[in-house]
């Protein structure tokens, strides 16, 4: 999995990084970013292991970010 989008950035001047790229569909954008705070601010999976699972799968992904 590449860490560099495929997708130029929104925002002129900026390099393309998630956020920028997001910048295309602003409402999409704040949706999104609405539903992970709910998923990792609340729910019934401890936050420990939730942040446990998100590295394991960076790791297994060979995520850049």
């Amino acid at each position: 999995m590449s860490t560099t989008p495929r997708i130029d950035s929104a925002i002129p001047g900026q390099p393309a990084d998630f956020g920028s790229v997001m910048s295309h569909i602003p409402n999409t954008t704040g949706r999104f970013f609405d539903l992970y705070a709910e998923f990792w601010q609340n729910g019934v999976i401890n936050p420990h292991l939730k942040e446990m699972t998100r590295l394991r799968n960076a790791r297994v992904t060979d995520c850049g970010y």
